[in-house]
């Protein structure tokens, strides 16, 4: 296995978990960057010693042609990914390895369906996107729960209401970095000056079927305004941004073959007694900034350029990223409330812990890659595949060295 981008925010985590794992599972993997050096450095700062490093520039296509000839698997941590991703996908598709990333920008994955699904499924490889908090935790739930329903009452999904709570955070008061690193930055700048920007807040911008698209936009928009939750907790848009988990529970509906369903999600926040006015008022401010997000990419051409360009004076640069101290003591957790096309009340819940982008993100990829490594541990779909049909509910406690734990009801 190939872990591209082993010096970045995210990848020096993803090397430090597969290192934790090595004993377990016999793996072997590699940690590739443009500087081996630096990439030894990092290593040596998390604490991991006598793994193999070589130099890989997703800048130069010979190099990560190499690296796909000789890998079973391929983890591109490498973001923005729009504009070199696609030679990876095409290297490992053309090589037989399978690839897994942590893109949320849909009209990368897009493009990426529309020119590499039917190869890779000729080729027998998993294109695995996104494969961290977004979109694995609430796909592998939401696909959990909806074979339970069949189970118990052969029916399908109707609707699903996901609530994200981030239950503990590190001490002190929160920083930027909590939130947002250069990297994400960096990828929110990507989207606003892709050609196809509208793709990004699409419902089902990753539906091939255009009836189907259709359908799923008048039934389930991305709403963003507060609302309320179960409690009495108030909903806020989902964190960081809403607009990426909706595209991706729409496609595996229609991979598995499902009818479409209503999908709602967002961050609960509490909503009883004093903390109800500034729980409002924090969900007022998340949606209206996401509500800019969304009419951003409406704009014209010349519009997104200069307000990229804002962007990109006041935001961080890549590489920036939390401190180490304020990765840990994170708790989150999943809940779906469901019900089926009978009218039966299904759910489950996901449970984690760690910085939800920097540290359980890392974990979960770098478990993903182990699975794909490893014979017969995955269903046998190929192609452009979200999590649940790559990694497959059966697969669920594979998560559970991640801090990870799914309970159906």
């Amino acid at each position: 296995m190939a872990v591209l981008g082993a010096t970045g925010v995210t990848g020096r985590r993803v090397v430090a978990y597969l290192a934790s794992r090595s004993h377990e599972t016999n793996s072997r993997w590699v940690a590739a960057g443009r500087d081996p050096d630096k990439v030894r450095r990092v290593l040596a700062e998390e604490g991991v010693h006598g793994a193999e490093v070589a130099a890989a520039d997703i800048a130069r296509p010979q190099s990560i042609k190499a690296w796909a000839e000789r890998s079973r698997v391929v983890l591109n941590l490498v973001g923005p990914y729009a504009p070199m991703g696609r030679e990876v996908v095409a290297a490992c598709v053309d090589a037989g390895a399978h690839y897994a990333d942590l893109s949320g920008e849909m009209q990368f994955i897009r493009r990426v369906i529309a020119e590499f699904d039917e190869a890779a499924r000729t080729a027998g490889v998993k294109v695995v996107q996104p494969a961290g908090f977004e979109s694995l935790p609430p796909d592998l739930l939401i696909r959990a729960v909806a074979e339970r329903a069949k189970e118990r009452f052969e029916q399908a999904l109707d609707t699903v209401d996901l609530e994200l709570r981030i239950s503990n955070l590190p001490p002190g008061l929160p920083r930027p970095t909590d939130g947002m690193s250069g990297g994400t930055s960096q990828t929110l700048i990507a989207v606003l000056l892709d050609d196809d920007a509208a793709v990004a807040v699409d419902p089902a911008a990753l539906t091939t079927d255009p009836a189907r698209a259709e359908h799923i936009r008048s039934l389930s928009p991305i709403k963003l305004r507060p609302r309320r939750g179960t409690a009495g907790s108030v909903i806020a848009p989902m964190i960081p941004v809403a607009f990426i988990n909706p595209a991706v529970m729409h496609r595996s509906a229609e991979l598995w073959g499902d009818p479409p369903f209503r999908y709602r999600e967002g961050t609960a926040l509490p909503g009883a007694g004093a903390m109800r006015a500034p729980s409002l008022a924090l969900a007022g401010i998340l949606g209206g900034i996401q509500a800019l997000e969304r009419r951003l990419v409406y704009a014209s051409p010349g519009a997104r350029r200069r307000y990229a360009r804002m962007m990109g004076v006041v935001m961080p640069a890549s590489g920036f990223g939390p401190r180490p101290d304020r990765l840990e003591g994170w708790t989150w957790s999943m809940t779906v409330h469901a019900r089926t096309t009978g009218g039966h009340a299904v759910g489950g819940r996901v449970s984690g812990s760690g910085h939800v982008g920097y540290l359980a993100t890392a974990r979960m990829i770098g478990e993903v890659g182990l699975l794909l490594a490893e014979d017969g541990a995955t269903p046998p779909a190929a192609g452009c595949l979200p999590p649940s049909l790559a990694v497959g509910t059966v697969n669920l406690t594979r998560f559970t060295p991640t801090g990870v734990l799914f309970e159906i009801d």
